[in-house]
């Protein structure tokens, strides 16, 4: 079994090969690509050195020679995921710009559900993430507002948006587990809820379903989050 390493090391900072020997059978590509894949298809705990050098069809010791640790190989699916972002030219509207990163960003997280369990500070400087991080600097050129803000307001955005987006998933995979209809658990659930709201032990709550009491509108939620994170930077 692979050492774990005397100190600490950035695989960004390793050259993917040296000068010598002969040419790797594999790239970090290569790598990313696969453990992505499995980890689309069966979820991140799929993910091992094991299962990976197996999509590769290699040894599982010879992959240590590309990916020392497994820390590493999660960087690199985070880095492959992350150049999926698309990077335009700002349009000048900052607000418009950043809600189109976010739009952006919950998009990547659905094609990706296993994506919110690696979303750390830690694996945002990878060469792709640097990118989509200077390219998030850009579109806020037009906010005046010193560089410190711009990335705490973007450090706020991406934390709502991948926990809103963690609560989708989550919820959608508990439906998908329940042994009857989602239909048949609401009408169950708002039952027993209109029973303990009419016994009149929560008169605030009683209050705001009287106000509105239909289905929560998922996507116009999702527009008032943004709303509000954007508009608490405004100068």
């Amino acid at each position: 079994m692979a050492g774990r390493a005397a100190r600490p090391e950035v695989i960004w900072a390793r050259p993917e090969r040296t000068g010598r020997g002969p040419r790797p059978a594999f790239s970090r590509a290569d790598i990313a690509a696969a453990a992505v894949r499995l980890a689309d298809a069966d979820g991140l705990d799929a993910v091992s050195m094991r299962h990976v050098a197996a999509e590769l069809g290699c040894g599982t010791m010879s992959l240590y020679n590309y990916v020392p640790r497994k820390e590493d190989l999660y960087e690199l699916m985070v880095d492959a995921v992350a150049g999926e972002h698309e990077l335009w030219e700002p349009g000048g509207d900052w607000r418009a710009d950043l809600r189109r990163v976010a739009h952006q960003t919950r998009a990547l997280l659905r094609r990706h559900p296993w994506m919110p369990r690696l979303m750390s500070p830690v694996y945002g400087f990878s060469p792709n993430g640097l990118r989509y991080l200077e390219h998030c600097m850009t579109c806020m050129d037009t906010l005046d507002a010193p560089y410190g803000t711009k990335m705490q307001l973007l450090g706020m955005l991406n934390g709502c948006v991948t926990t809103y987006v963690a609560n989708e998933l989550a919820t959608a995979e508990r439906v998908r587990s329940l042994p009857w209809s989602e239909d048949r658990e609401n009408e169950v659930r708002i039952a027993y809820l209109g029973g303990q709201i009419a016994s009149g032990a929560y008169p605030r709550l009683a209050a705001a379903f009287t106000e509105d009491s239909g289905p929560i509108d998922l996507e116009a939620a999702f527009e008032w989050m943004l709303d509000r994170v954007l508009e608490s930077f405004a100068p």
